[in-house]
């Protein structure tokens, strides 16, 4: 056994993890990890990439995280809430397209109530299989508990960095202990549980990178988004260099090594910065993509980072990814 495979072993035996997580980002040559972590994919999802819809309904946010450019602070951007009426026909469009899962985002935007957002969630249900995931920020247990009990299967919550200080830093507005309570409590109440964090983030380190993997297997997630920074220019975090798309490829092979069954989406993010990188991820691990169903006049005011595409027509772009798909040899549903 070699060093590499030695080290490997050791995360899948839950024995000196954190050394030789580190170990393997720092490696000259991570080939023999994407290799390995590719096999964990298939021998768990087979040759599967799932196509997910994202809706984003409200740009609206009352959080003031430094690299988000739809935080509150932001005079810049237009801000929209969609309807109940808008984002039931969106949601129907999107399951008449092919679409299996609808995630549902927003930011965290007091207006949708747990119980109005809840009646949306009921309808939707009601009028197809569909699975929901939302991803409208930190909500108190008794709220997640209601939005579970109207239809909700899954909710992400990405905890961004598991850095004390550095997460105090990016958010004046909440606190990684409340973060990761409510991550817990998701995960307590039944839902598929989505986290995940960024890879170039303003002083983070390996070291950072690595309690992120740890914490990510530690919370038991189902999913986990791993994405690289883009600074947003309407943010104090504009000068900043975005993060590397290499080291977000090593952390998602990683992850899959730690949650072998785990959904690792191919983020937006890594796309907008190569769009090759994007495809090259579903040999690293991943087995998810997400495209966005938000309609055209909304679309381009939900700017999380600059360069995010949107959607014309929903039909004709699922066909497009379907076949870019089938090109990478896997196969799309």
């Amino acid at each position: 056994m070699n060093k590499i495979e030695e080290k490997i072993n050791h995360i899948r035996c839950e024995t000196e993890m954190e050394e030789s997580i580190l170990f393997l980002l720092k490696l000259d040559d991570f080939s023999p990890v994407f290799n390995y972590a590719d096999k964990v994919n298939t021998l768990h999802h087979g040759l599967f990439v799932d196509i997910r819809a994202i809706l984003e309904f409200s740009n609206i946010c009352k959080r003031k995280c430094k690299y988000c450019g739809l935080n509150s602070q932001n005079k810049n951007v237009h801000r929209y809430r969609m309807n109940r009426e808008e984002i039931i026909s969106t949601a129907l469009e999107a399951i008449k397209a092919g679409y299996r899962t609808l995630v549902m985002q927003s930011g965290e935007d007091d207006f949708f109530t747990a119980e109005y957002l809840g009646e949306i969630v009921k309808e939707i249900k009601s009028l197809s299989n569909v699975a929901i995931t939302l991803s409208c920020g930190e909500r108190t247990y008794e709220e997640l508990k209601h939005l579970k009990k109207c239809g909700a299967d899954r909710y992400l919550l990405k905890h961004e960095t598991a850095d004390t200080s550095l997460y105090s830093f990016l958010h004046s507005c909440g606190t990684l202990e409340n973060r990761v309570q409510c991550l817990r409590n998701i995960y307590e109440l039944g839902y598929e549980t989505g986290s995940g964090f960024m890879i170039g983030l303003p002083n983070q380190t390996l070291q950072t990178v690595t309690r992120d993997l740890l914490l990510l297997r530690d919370l038991k997630c189902h999913m986990a988004g791993i994405g690289p920074f883009i600074p947003h220019p309407d943010t104090v975090l504009s000068a900043y260099p975005a993060g590397s798309t290499e080291l977000t490829k090593r952390a998602v092979a990683i992850a899959r090594i730690l949650l072998p069954k785990a959904n690792l989406p191919a983020t937006t993010s890594l796309g907008v910065l190569d769009s090759n990188e994007k495809n090259n991820i579903f040999s690293c691990g991943a087995n998810i993509i997400m495209r966005k169903v938000t309609p055209p006049n909304y679309v381009r005011h939900y700017e999380i980072y600059p360069g995010a595409k949107g959607v014309s027509d929903i039909y004709a772009e699922r066909k497009e990814l379907e076949d870019s798909i089938k090109a990478l040899g896997k196969i799309p549903r």
